[in-house]
């Protein structure tokens, strides 16, 4: 299957003007956490990644944005996520609520640093 979005930027200029500021806003968020992150598209959507290696993946739907996958190590992150948790790797952000930018910018620190620990 071909990706329908080459780069990230095509991704965000894809989406309507109000998800594309969120979107910008998330990878602003994730890349201020994660500076030496780079970027692709895998499954069609953003991902963020570290040597090469996924990180963190972030998609705009209708109505929310998702972030994927969600960390493991941090009790007192996963304690503040789970409003957002939807199945078991997958967060939740309603288009209709503000968006937790800082939060999503510590699932991206803790993410990397699982990352960082199994390579």
């Amino acid at each position: 299957m071909a990706e329908k979005h080459s780069t990230v930027d095509a991704y965000i200029a894809a989406q309507p003007e109000a998800t594309r500021l969120i979107l910008k806003e998330i990878r602003r968020s994730i890349h201020a956490a994660v500076p030496d992150a780079g970027e692709m598209i895998s499954y069609d959507i953003p991902t963020v990644t570290i040597d090469g290696h996924y990180v963190v993946y972030f998609a705009a739907w209708a109505h929310h944005i998702s972030v994927y996958p969600v960390p493991r190590g941090d009790e007192t992150l996963n304690n503040e996520l789970e409003q957002y948790l939807y199945g078991k790797g997958t967060l939740k952000f309603p288009l209709t609520k503000p968006l937790p930018y800082q939060l999503i910018g510590r699932v991206a620190a803790q993410l990397a640093a699982e990352r960082r620990r199994e390579h």
